[in-house]
């Protein structure tokens, strides 16, 4: 469980994104970080039970800063409104799949697969997908699975409008074979960021999508 202090400075920074109030809650925000950061330990503790390739995956690497890039945005509040951390073998410097959680009052969840891979890493999950189809359907369907996350993320910036080059759109894999990005995702409620079984549920999400990280990762390293 997170503290409801964390949750709060969280709302907190919301209304008052900018460097004076930061600075003078300096020392709140350094508690609420360290709070964030042990949850963040004690899921990477219990996953590395379950998915061995984490095993040499530091908590402390896998948070993002809070302070936001807005060298090429138009919104220059200077400050990130939720704590992040993404999960995965390669940590945050190689793009495999991995496991995200995102903590920001009324829009908390958790997630995970490869976002939005550069071409070459794309054309890889695609062959995989097309030369293991019934493997990859057996992932994606199984019954705890959709049970948690309800099947792949399918919004149409996902997506590929047509077949993708050199697929046909009668290859039996053609509806998966189109998409970008191959993510999944669960919404967490305010209520249960404070719960005691927030770990346990996080944890035994994050088990059931496995096999997929592990079907992704394999297409990336071989």
């Amino acid at each position: 469980m997170l503290q409801p202090a964390t949750i709060q400075f969280l709302k907190n920074l919301k209304k008052n994104n900018h460097k004076e109030w930061f600075e003078k809650n300096r020392s709140i925000y350094e508690t609420a970080k360290a709070d964030y950061l042990l949850f963040i330990e004690k899921v990477l503790h219990e996953l590395k039970k379950k998915d061995t390739t984490l095993e040499n995956i530091e908590a402390k690497k896998c948070i993002f800063r809070i302070n936001r890039d807005v060298r090429f945005s138009k919104n220059k509040s200077p400050y990130k409104t939720n704590f992040g951390a993404s999960i995965s073998k390669g940590e945050k410097k190689i793009s495999l799949a991995g496991y995200y959680i995102h903590i920001e009052p009324n829009q908390s969840f958790i997630g995970g697969g490869l976002w939005m891979p550069i071409s070459r890493e794309l054309q890889k999950v695609r062959q995989e997908i097309d030369y293991n189809f019934n493997e990859f359907c057996n992932i994606i369907s199984a019954k705890k699975f959709i049970q948690q996350f309800g099947g792949l993320e399918k919004s149409k910036e996902y997506v590929l409008s047509r077949p993708p080059k050199g697929y046909g759109i009668n290859n039996a894999a053609i509806e998966y074979l189109k998409f970008k990005s191959f993510i999944v995702s669960k919404n967490i409620s305010d209520e249960e960021l404070t719960e005691a079984s927030l770990l346990k549920n996080i944890v035994t999400s994050f088990e059931t999508m496995i096999p997929f990280i592990h079907f992704l990762n394999r297409a990336l390293e071989d």
